[in-house]
């Protein structure tokens, strides 16, 4: 078993590295708000730390699950950051959604440092988080993903390496951009099944038998149809990913235009008032415009 810091305690971030801890890792936590550090604690054991740095020393691999590039960097760089503690060979695994600009940049500070950087962005939302069926899209050297994989692949359903330092990013953009057009299609089809007067649940036993079928609509059209959307992955951070993409589109020169509009639509629905609303609340725009 390793020693392991874990850097971050939200939604996901705190079963993640209860996952971690009774698998029998030595885990010491960290997050910005110490009274979630104190609640974990109480919860799984392991211990906490004041600061990233203190929580990274002397450990094998430390992990973070942060907000966003800023909180990110936070965590990682200055007096009180995780490469300041760090030790010679040690690895880094960040398993936050960022750009991949960041994870370029802290990867050539973690280098510098001694210690190897993994971006490893993950999919499947707080329910997969408590599960441990997380899907887990990597970046980075071979050599330190081959050590780090045995770690992740506790809270993971798939953890696969995609290629260089970056490419962990790339792929959740990628993973992001499907889903936009995913919710943005089912909503479209449940909205047009309520104002044809069909039952939508009969609609969808029906087409989610078919090629119309996906995890979207599997797991979120009951709550869709019952106008309920507290499931997690909240509409701002969704538009924050999005952001990414479409950045990452202008210097790749990639087309979205369909994901350009659905991040539109979204900002719609945070004028609505649902900017903690999970992302299938698209259709809660469709449905104020009549």
């Amino acid at each position: 078993m390793a020693k392991l810091a874990f850097l971050g305690l939200g939604v996901m971030g705190a079963p993640m590295a209860g996952h971690l801890q009774k698998a029998g890792h030595e885990v010491t936590v960290y997050n910005r708000t110490e009274s979630k550090a104190q609640d974990w604690v109480k919860t799984y054991g392991g211990a906490m730390a004041k600061t990233p740095r203190e929580a990274a020393k002397d450990a094998d691999f430390v992990m973070a699950c942060v907000g966003n590039d800023d909180d990110l960097r936070s965590v990682c760089l200055g007096d009180d950051g995780a490469f300041g503690g760090m030790t010679a060979g040690a690895i880094f695994v960040d398993h936050t959604t960022v750009s991949a600009a960041v994870t370029r940049e802290l990867y050539a500070a973690a280098d510098a440092a001694q210690v190897s950087f993994i971006d490893a962005p993950i999919s499947g939302g707080q329910a997969g988080a408590e599960n441990g069926q997380l899907s887990i899209m990597c970046g980075g050297d071979a050599g330190a993903f081959d050590r780090a994989q045995p770690v992740m692949e506790v809270y993971a359903k798939i953890c696969r390496r995609i290629g260089d330092s970056g490419a962990g990013q790339m792929t959740k953009m990628c993973n992001q951009i499907a889903i936009a057009g995913l919710v943005q299609g089912l909503s479209e089809a449940l909205h047009f099944a309520e104002k044809a007067g069909l039952d939508g649940r009969a609609v969808v036993e029906v087409i989610s038998q078919g090629a119309a079928g996906s995890w979207q609509m599997e797991n979120r059209y009951e709550t869709m149809l019952d106008d309920e959307f507290n499931h997690g992955f909240a509409v701002d951070w969704m538009r924050k990913d999005l952001g990414i993409c479409l950045d990452a589109a202008d210097e790749t020169g990639a087309s979205l235009p369909v994901t350009a509009l659905v991040d539109q639509f979204y900002k719609d629905v945070q004028k609505l008032g649902g900017a903690r609303w999970d992302t299938s609340s698209l259709i809660k725009r469709l449905r104020a415009m009549g």
